[in-house]
């Protein structure tokens, strides 16, 4: 993607100019964002894919009741009938089980992958929605059937209505508001509290963003690290030969917290530790994603990424779906060309070692990437 190049997408803003002007500052309204837009999964569809076990679906209705929320999968008859009011079904990680849901979501790739998360989509019938609420994370909002009335405002007051099955603010205050067509499309930066009600039947494309927390980190982190922790530190065993006798036993001595600390030092004494361990959390698949077996391939053909393997890459490694290999030289290049594009003609793959063309090969066993035999170079 050529990050200087105007896209439609953003309203004439190229890649580069959105970030600057836009990414986590303030919304932007695209009108006609995606022209032609129509469904890229028919209502029907959708709700099949709700009643699937690995897809993570949510029904929220409002009504006499007030708000209520059931998670899936859902058979067709536990939905409500689509001439009933302010309803709506809620399909997370669309982009894992359709190409062309995965192949719009890749549009988004101007952003880090690190930070890319999924695509949800939304169908509502008349006057669904999910309520005034906000999200820790920016989130552009697409339209792909029908209309949808957007309230959005920079909210103060981030406080909840009790007693909710979903986040609703209690005191929303509005500053604008946008009815969306289909193909137009609203971005909205963290915190910025949003109200989306359909008119008529309608569907909503929701891409959104990881936005881990410090402590998040900090324990995935620790927990991947502590794998390796004691080949790291070694088993060299405390000794406290000049140990006096104790007054106080209950006490934890000073010498033992220093050989703590230095056992802690220890295993973190490889400075890539901590990189390899951020690389493999992030590229960690959902707990709901399994990859089908695939076939190794022979000779040199194009290869492709599944749509549900996370690759990613920084100046040491590569990783793939929770793991990572030390890449350097020509091999290297390659890998980190396969984790932009996820995609490889057949003449790079040829150019690759044997050693790189047997891990391929291993990918594509796994079902991770796919050989695309008889594909044209580029």
């Amino acid at each position: 993607m050529d990050i200087t190049q105007p896209l439609a997408l953003l309203g004439g803003l190229s890649p580069q100019q959105f970030m600057k002007r836009h990414w986590q500052k303030k919304p932007l309204l695209v009108r006609g964002a995606v022209p032609g837009m129509q469904p890229l999964v028919p209502r029907a569809e959708l709700f099949a894919l709700a009643g699937q076990e690995a897809v993570e679906s949510r029904l929220v209705v409002h009504g006499a009741r007030g708000w209520q929320m059931r998670s899936g999968p859902f058979n067709r008859r536990s939905l409500p009938a689509l001439s009933k009011r302010e309803w709506t079904l809620l399909v997370q990680g669309a982009d894992l089980h359709d190409d062309a849901v995965h192949e719009l979501l890749a549009r988004f790739r101007f952003v880090p992958d690190a930070r890319l998360d999924d695509l949800m989509i939304s169908w509502a019938s008349d006057g669904g929605g999910v309520g005034p609420h906000f999200d820790s994370y920016d989130v552009f909002l697409l339209q792909a059937q029908g209309q949808r009335r957007w309230r959005i405002g920079r909210q103060k007051d981030l406080s909840l209505r009790e007693g909710m099955p979903l986040k609703i603010l209690a005191n929303f205050e509005p500053q604008e508001e946008h009815v969306l067509e289909p193909g137009d499309m609203l971005y909205l930066p963290p915190r910025w509290a949003h109200d989306g009600v359909a008119q008529g039947e309608c569907q909503t494309y929701s891409i959104g963003f990881r936005a881990p927390a410090r402590g998040e980190l900090a324990r995935e982190l620790l927990q991947r690290l502590a794998e390796d922790a004691a080949d790291e530190a070694g088993d060299a065993l405390y000794r406290d030969a000049g140990q006096p006798a104790t007054p106080s036993p209950g006490a934890i001595t000073a010498d033992l917290q220093a050989f703590a600390l230095e056992a802690f030092k220890a295993a973190l004494k490889d400075p890539l530790a901590a990189h390899r361990a951020l690389g493999e959390y992030l590229t960690e698949p959902k707990a709901s994603v399994w990859f089908d077996d695939g076939r190794a391939f022979s000779g040199a053909p194009a290869i492709a990424l599944d749509r549900r393997s996370r690759m990613m890459h920084d100046a040491q490694h590569v990783f793939l779906n929770g793991e990572s290999w030390r890449a350097s030289g020509r091999d290297a290049s390659l890998m980190r060309t396969l984790a932009d594009r996820r995609r490889l003609a057949a003449p790079e793959v040829a150019r690759a070692s044997e050693g790189a063309r047997e891990l391929l090969r291993d990918w594509c066993e796994a079902g991770w990437a796919h050989a695309e035999e008889g594909e044209g170079d580029e």
